[in-house]
């Protein structure tokens, strides 16, 4: 086991890395405008929990998840050559929601405060 330091710094530089390696290093048409989310490491370093987004959003999330698991051993294997581990953990890629549920949220606010405003509005004529 890690120390919860070394473990974060580790989660750091692979979140880096493979944003990098997604950018420049993959040429499978299918990972284009992939970003990574979140990466999760247990305390073993057994597995990495990538979790991956898009600006498309859910429709491409099915084919994302599979062209990201074709590309896994070489993803494996270059974070294993720029990231020193006796034993570099395997990959396991999620799908994360979290950018689309906020986009929603901002939505919502972003409705709640025309309405407010439009409500202001109407208070004010009503005065005068």
């Amino acid at each position: 086991m890690v120390s919860r330091i070394r473990l974060e710094r580790i989660v750091e530089r692979v979140k880096e890395e493979l944003a990098e390696l997604l950018l420049y290093g993959v040429s499978d048409p299918r990972l284009t405008g992939v970003y990574v989310t979140d990466v999760r490491i247990d305390r073993e370093l057994s597995y990495a929990d990538i979790y991956v987004s898009a600006i498309e959003g859910q429709q491409r999330a099915k084919e994302i998840l599979e062209g990201l698991e074709h590309a896994q051993g070489y993803l494996r294997r270059e974070l294993a050559r720029t990231i020193e581990l006796r034993v570099f953990p395997k990959l396991r890629f999620h799908w994360d929601p979290t950018p689309e549920k906020a986009e929603r949220i901002e939505k919502l606010l972003a409705t709640l405060r025309e309405e407010e405003t439009s409500e202001k509005e109407t208070d004010d004529q009503k005065e005068q």
